[in-house]
């Protein structure tokens, strides 16, 4: 094991942690100034600190300089600061470099010695996580359901076969789609992706097929659409079981015989892409309902890979956190975050209706909003809701599991206690009593009655209230009121069609 680094120019401090120190086992080595550390982390590169313990005042340069320069060339090393003038500014400036903690003077000798184990614990934890990203791929999970994605990935690697690819919103199908594309014999040539939930009808086809000059008011000049920009590629379709009926016939026969018009014009042009097409949404369903093309899904549907939600692969949530954290840091530009085991914990028992996506913004909140470098349980955002032992406490409600239909291998999914002070909150207003009372009321009807989809229909009421709501506030203007909610332009324009506000 590395040894812990003492810097301080106090010899009594320096000699009462060493001799802690080594009676707990943890090697030691000590320095009267940031200028030794700066020159043994030059000379000793390979075999530098497990932790660097280091005082605030010291002659020859402040331990905060000392951090920022160590920190610029070991950012995952964890730097525990010492100071005998324990002020707020210290503090703060302690954790801006990226200090683990913060140890104000006189300390109590075994609370030091259990702070430098805690961040010896935390600096083996990150170095494994290190050895990880450093050799992950553009896909990251061990849970079994994404090997299964993975091993498809690779038969499907010399193919130019058309792809479906299935899955709740935010489970990364697009990330699925380019590693499709990465791995095929078109890897050089372009990979184009379109949302077709996020473009009006009326340019959807304009948008796909382009259109020649003057065959539309405002249609001054010719434009190529996006079959064209992915010749040679790959041309990824997303939620295409929004696309409407009339592009449907379209989008069939360019996949029957390659062939295809711009919007106003005549000549025929050939289309040399690979279509991978994704949804959230059940297309066979869709088909019964006659809101999609059984000839067309039979078209898309050669290979289907359904990728897994979160919470069916749990175990991949501790990478895929830490993964984020370093994302979301670099973003930034500032020192990565670590997380503790306690707020892992907690992350895996939350149900993530987001899904991946959810994860990687919560991260992102994190790298912003944590108080310090590592994260706790308490520093998660209120979403992630209270942990398993807490939720029966919330609203006097107890945390219930809605079970899906009899013939789902869909498990059941936990009621977070947000989610039901979220559902709940609309009922409020109508029985102008305790919003937990009004729900109570509501959900014990709909469990009495026998349904299998309590879940859903609370969900889809509270949405609906919330849309309309957020609607009627902004005059009818879709972007702002999903600004004033916190979702994006994409979400609200999916869910006025899926719960049928239009």
């Amino acid at each position: 094991m590395k040894s812990i680094w003492i810097v301080d120019d106090d010899q009594s401090i320096r000699f009462v942690l060493e001799k802690a120190l080594l009676r707990e086992d943890l090697p030691t080595r000590s320095f009267t100034n940031g200028r030794e550390v700066l020159q043994a982390l030059e000379s000793d590169d390979d075999n530098g600190p497990q932790v660097l313990v280091s005082d605030i005042r010291m002659p020859g340069g402040s331990g905060l300089e000392l951090l920022t320069k160590v920190k610029e060339k070991h950012p995952g090393l964890p730097v525990i600061i010492m100071t005998a003038f324990s002020d707020l500014d210290s503090a703060v400036s302690a954790f801006q470099g990226g200090a683990f903690e913060y140890l104000p003077k006189p300390f109590d000798l075994p609370k030091a010695v259990e702070l430098i184990r805690r961040a010896v614990q935390e600096s083996q934890r990150e170095e494994v996580a290190e050895e990880r990203m450093a050799a992950a791929p553009e896909m990251l999970g061990q849970a079994p359901a994404m090997q299964d994605v993975f091993r498809a990935i690779g038969r499907l690697s010399q193919s130019n076969v058309t792809v479906l690819i299935t899955g709740e919103s935010g489970s990364g199908k697009e990330l699925v789609a380019r590693a499709l594309h990465k791995h095929s014999p078109r890897a050089n040539g372009p990979f184009v992706a379109i949302n077709t939930a996020a473009i009006p009808k009326d340019l959807l086809e304009s948008e796909l097929f382009g259109h020649e000059r003057g065959a539309f008011t405002g249609a001054q000049t010719m434009r190529r659409g996006r079959f064209e920009q992915a010749e040679g590629g790959t041309l990824f379709l997303d939620e295409i079981g929004d696309m409407p009926f009339d592009l449907q016939t379209r989008l069939l026969r360019v996949l029957s015989d390659g062939h295809y018009y711009r919007v106003g014009g005549h000549s025929s042009i050939k289309a040399n892409v690979r279509v991978i097409a994704a949804t959230h949404q059940d297309l066979e369903q869709r088909v019964k309902n006659g809101a999609f093309r059984e000839d067309l899904f039979h078209r898309l549907n050669v290979i289907r890979l359904r990728l897994p939600a979160l919470r069916e692969r749990a175990e991949d949530i501790p990478v895929l956190a830490r993964f984020f954290l370093q994302q979301s840091a670099k973003q930034l530009g500032v020192e990565p975050k670590r997380i503790s085991d306690a707020a892992v914990s907690r992350l895996m028992v939350f149900s993530f209706p987001g899904n991946v996506r959810q994860l990687e913004n919560i991260c992102h909140w994190l790298t912003v909003m944590a108080p310090a470098q590592l994260i706790e349980p308490k520093d998660l955002p209120p979403e992630v809701g209270a942990g398993p032992a807490e939720v029966a406490t919330v609203g006097e409600l107890p945390a219930v599991a809605v079970a899906p239909p009899a013939t789902s291998d869909v498990p059941a999914v936990p009621v977070a206690a947000h989610a039901i002070e979220r559902i709940a909150t609309t009922a409020a207003a109508s029985n102008g009593g305790s919003w937990e009372a009004g729900l109570e009321a509501e959900a014990l009807e709909l469990l009495a009655s026998g349904r299998h989809d309590v879940w859903d229909e609370l969900t889809r009421r509270f949405e609906s209230r919330l849309i309309v709501t957020a609607l009627a506030s902004t005059r009818g203007r879709r972007i702002e009121a999903a600004q004033k909610l916190g979702i994006g332009r994409n979400t609200i324009t999916r869910k006025i069609q899926d719960l049928g506000l239009e």
